[in-house]
């Protein structure tokens, strides 16, 4: 256990120097694009990724509390892929700022993740992400939350011990990918609570947002899908080269 232990650590390190670029291919990429849909938009795949999801969208509400200097009181997760972060906060900003980056983070994240894949920064982003995750442990304040996260440190680690660093590159750009769709059909769901599933509301970081600002939610909302956009095309810069290289004659 202690070999294991060790190998990772020293692939988590050994992760942070730059690796050669990926050599994706159109034909690639289409794939990948394929299956990040389907890990994130059916769901029978999406009980499971989505929790990952989940995980990205608490860890964005927790890490924008500690950048703002608020207490982190921890953080919940269920399977049902739902999540509480609680923070503790002397002012109004810090509140609405932890609270705002939730929905927007796993669209970000996947942004980053895609960008570094491509830019042989693959085995970083993966290094970056499992200590992240290792990290995360000391907030977590439910048995369920424990179990989704020893899940996902599990999947990196693994990831960290037995993918090559030659391609790394290609799994985080997948990843990344994934998490884009996901930051989509999370917004979706937060749209369809607002529009059909009213009784929920108080799950809505778009309504707690109301309620401490009095700005609507429909703005909040907006703004979220701002963010992801902005991911999306931060995102599609790298692949539209890809893409375009394939189709030329």
């Amino acid at each position: 256990m202690t070999d294991v232990a060790g190998s990772l650590w020293q692939r988590i390190m050994s992760g942070f120097a730059q690796a050669p670029f990926p050599e994706v291919t159109a034909t690639e990429l289409l794939i990948v694009m394929v299956v990040a849909t389907v890990v994130s938009l059916p769901r029978a795949s999406w009980r499971y990724f989505g929790l990952l999801a989940t995980v990205t969208h608490e860890l964005g509400h927790a890490f924008a509390a500690l950048m703002t200097g608020q207490r982190l009181g921890g953080i919940r997760l269920s399977l049902d892929h739902s999540g509480t972060t609680t923070t503790y906060s002397r002012g109004r900003f810090p509140a609405v700022w932890s609270t705002f980056w939730g929905y927007p983070v796993p669209g970000v994240v996947g942004a980053a993740m895609v960008w570094s894949g491509f830019n042989g920064w693959g085995p970083a982003a993966m290094s970056v992400g499992t200590l992240i995750l290792l990290g995360s442990f000391l907030f977590i304040r439910n048995a369920i939350g424990l179990v989704i996260t020893f899940a996902a440190v599990l999947g990196c680690s693994l990831l960290v011990l037995f993918v090559p660093p030659q391609f790394t590159g290609h799994v985080v750009i997948a990843l990344g990918l994934a998490l884009l769709v996901a930051a989509v059909r999370d917004l979706a769901k937060l749209s369809n609570v607002h529009l059909r599933r009213r009784d929920r509301l108080t799950t809505s970081d778009a309504h707690l947002l109301y309620r401490a600002t009095s700005v609507p939610a429909v703005v909040w909302i907006l703004l979220f899908g701002a963010v992801v956009a902005g991911s999306w095309w931060v995102a599609w810069q790298p692949m539209a080269h890809v893409l375009a290289a394939g189709v030329s004659p």
